[in-house]
Order: structure tokens, then sequence, then C-alpha cells
């Protein structure tokens, strides 16, 4: 199934100067909000899918180390607290939900409910990645600061780390103040 990709605003992910990615011309990112308080986020790289190595398709489930190899990632917070979540979203169709309590402090007994649902799509030029979040997924609140992130791992195993604000010398997407898009989710 081909994703929708509604006319939004696109956010341009930058990368992070230590890893650089030849294949890849653009990587950007948009976030929506549906009617029942889902999130949905559309991945669009733009580049030479040859110079890539995407993981091999897989059954959708729960999987950890997503991000060692290419693999789309939310990190959200509500923005009066120091707890946040990270998603990763892997082309694979596998997935995972880390809840923190604060910086890379994960919190030990949390298991998600119900499972994003992504949608992979290779393209000519690069390939789109669909994830929804269904509101259970989210944080408590209304109102979030996301950091939207890419890991790409090219065809030589090098690895290239994209996000829509850098914060540090070295890549590190748990950074709060890399968490720069807010938006207001429904609380249905």
């Amino acid at each position: 199934m081909t994703p929708t990709v509604p006319n939004l605003t696109r956010h341009s992910l930058l990368c992070h100067p230590t890893g650089q990615c030849a294949a890849i011309r653009a990587m950007d990112v948009s976030a929506a909000v549906s009617g029942n308080g889902s999130l949905v986020l559309t991945f669009c790289l733009q580049g030479d899918l040859s110079g890539i190595r995407l993981p091999a398709p897989q059954p959708p489930s729960p999987a950890d180390g997503l991000w060692q190899h290419t693999c789309c990632e939310a990190f959200i917070a509500a923005v009066d607290g120091a707890e946040y979540r990270e998603f990763n979203f892997s082309p694979s169709a596998q997935w995972a939900v880390y809840d923190f309590n604060d910086y890379r402090e994960r919190a030990p007994d949390f298991h998600a409910l119900v499972a994003p649902e992504i949608i992979f799509t290779p393209q000519a030029d690069g390939f789109l990645l669909q994830a929804t979040l269904p509101r259970a997924l989210l944080p408590a609140g209304e109102v979030f600061h996301l950091g939207l992130t890419t890991v790409i791992e090219a065809a030589d195993g090098r690895k290239s780390y994209w996000a829509l604000q850098h914060c540090a010398a070295q890549p590190d997407f748990h950074l709060r103040q890399s968490f720069v898009l807010t938006l207001k989710v429904n609380a249905s």
C-alpha cells in the first residue's frame, strides 16, 4: 500500500557533519495529527537507494537495536515535563517504543500496549516511510516537542545521522534542545 502524503509542511532533516552519505540528496519529514488524535509522520528520502542498506522486510513486530541500521525515529516529550518517548520505525516494518524519565534514563517497566502502523514505499528516487502513532502510544499531554530523526546505513556500512537540529559535537538524538518541532495533539 502506498502511503497518502498530505500537502503538509515538510521539515528538512540535516545531516550531522560527522557522517555524510553521498547517496542522499535530501531527507525531510512531515507531522500531522489525524481526527482521532493519532500522530502521522511521513519521512521522505530522496537519493540513490542502491547506495543505502535497507533491512529485509519482516512481519510488523517490536524489535530492539533498529537504530543500528537504516531507521526513522521520533522523540516526543510533553512541553512541561522531563519525560519523553522514543519511537523507532524500520523499513523492515519492525518498530520499537521506549519511555524515558529524563535524559537517557529509561523507564524499566514500560511496555507499548498498541503498535504503530508503518508503511514503507521504495520509489525510483528514494523512499517514503509513513508511521502512524495511535494516541495511546503518545506521552500524556496535548502539546508536544518533537525531535524527528533518521539513521541511514550506507552500502559500505557507514552511518549518517539526520535530525531537525543537531546540538552536540557527536550525534545525540536524546538531547532535549533538539526537540524543536511543537505540535498540539487532541487528548481523545
